[in-house]
């Protein structure tokens, strides 16, 4: 039977021939990952199963990313919690303040994850390491504490949806306006329980940061994971950065596919997906006038020196609207200091924006960016539910880094082509 993508890598990781959609397989872990929220729920877990040891000291990763800097007493138990763990377990992995970053553009970046791999995480936008053409995707944290202890986990075998990515996108579109079509497309739910597989020659005009933010959010059409094929993108990004050897896996011709679904990239617009779900998703000439308050320009999706050099060419030599709050979040310590290096902090703090060491912090509407009722943001952050960033009547509207840049001028959601 010829395979997907997806369908290759979970056979070569249950040690068969072929697998299907629809079976359930027990599969050996690449790298199993944790964070602040969801890791001290697996290490409790862990060790009421009576295990001793994890499976291998350096394919567990741990990363105090969303409440750290610790926002509170709370949030510095559960990274105690980690820290501890991390020592007696002697987890090489473990990232903190001042070596750590947003954890699904840290390990990739730190070559942790390399193509072919499959990958579980207790977060759901694990599924951001498709874009290295690996299998990845989100657990609860009971699974990623039998994942530590015994190297394997259970999964059913996703049906995959076939996106043919076709044309060249044009000035000021971006990875996120691509994925946010998508998902308006299909629909917050589109491609429950699949694989999204990319294709075409369009994504050979696809950066690797591009497809990283395609792939984050793969989650939020419902999907299992997000994933892309291997080429000279991928070989370049993991031969510069892995820390093991890999094996490229390919899609068979005539492989199986639930749905296919094309996307011509250059008929695109920068999108807009307004609350409260990112499905609701539209073109920013269909916008209209809608003031704001807060711009986030960062996260797992949106954090990549990429981004910061798109939000920084559109500010560079003018000024955050009055009223505005705009807050800059690079993903890790070396997006910060790439940054640092070419200019891009002294870019946003002089035109009024306030530039932060890495954290999640305001995605979640965890700390360092929380909205009060009634106000406004526009975020390159993933989600946009109801309270996503605050209190239940604020409202997060979703954005690639332009856009984000030129509404924090404007002062309401607009394009840079607006500024004067």
């Amino acid at each position: 039977m010829r395979m997907t993508l997806t369908e290759k890598i979970l056979a070569r990781h249950a040690g068969k021939e072929r697998v299907e959609p629809g079976e359930l397989i027990l599969a050996k872990v690449d790298l199993a990952l944790g964070n602040d929220v969801t890791a001290p729920i697996a290490i409790r877990a862990f060790r009421s199963m009576g295990a001793r040891e994890v499976f291998h000291r350096e394919r567990i990763a741990l990363v105090a990313d969303h409440f750290a800097p610790n926002k509170d007493i709370k949030s510095a138990e559960q990274i105690r919690i980690m820290r501890e763990f991390a020592r007696e377990a002697g987890i090489a992995n473990y990232f903190e303040v001042g070596r750590m970053g947003i954890e699904h553009v840290l390990l990739p970046d730190e070559g942790l994850v390399v193509p072919g791999d499959l990958v579980i995480g207790a977060d759901s936008h694990t599924c951001t390491y498709g874009a290295l053409c690996a299998f990845s995707t989100g657990v609860g944290s009971t699974d990623l504490a039998a994942a530590m202890f015994s190297g394997e986990v259970w999964l059913k075998v996703p049906e995959s949806l076939r996106i043919v990515l076709t044309g060249k996108p044009g000035k000021w579109v971006e990875g996120k306006d691509v994925i946010l079509h998508i998902i308006g497309e299909i629909g917050v739910d589109g491609a429950l329980y699949r694989a999204m597989e990319y294709a075409g020659d369009g994504i050979s005009h696809l950066s690797m940061a591009w497809r990283f933010t395609i792939a984050n959010m793969a989650i939020e059409a419902g999907a299992k994971n997000g994933i892309f094929p291997f080429d000279a993108a991928t070989r370049d990004y993991a031969e510069g950065r892995g820390k093991r050897g890999y094996e490229v896996v390919t899609a068979d011709k005539g492989a199986r596919y639930a749905e296919e679904l094309s996307v011509n990239l250059s008929r695109l617009e920068p999108v807009v997906a307004f609350p409260h779900l990112p499905g609701n998703a539209r073109p920013l000439s269909r916008v209209g006038n809608v003031p704001i308050d807060q711009v986030v320009v960062g996260s797992c999706t949106n954090g990549r020196i990429e981004d910061l050099r798109s939000a920084a060419e559109v500010v560079r030599g003018r000024k955050v609207h009055d009223g505005v709050r705009m807050l800059i979040f690079p993903a890790t310590q070396e997006v910060y200091l790439q940054a640092m290096r070419e200019g891009l902090m002294e870019t946003f703090v002089t035109a009024g924006a306030a530039f932060s060491t890495p954290t999640c912090g305001p995605c979640l509407g965890g700390h360092m960016g929380i909205l009060a009722a009634g106000e406004r943001a526009v975020a390159t952050t993933n989600r946009n539910f109801v309270g996503r960033m605050g209190h239940p009547e604020s409202e997060v509207y979703l954005a690639n880094p332009a856009v984000a840049a030129a509404s924090a001028v404007l002062g309401r959601i607009g394009g840079p082509d607006e500024l004067p």
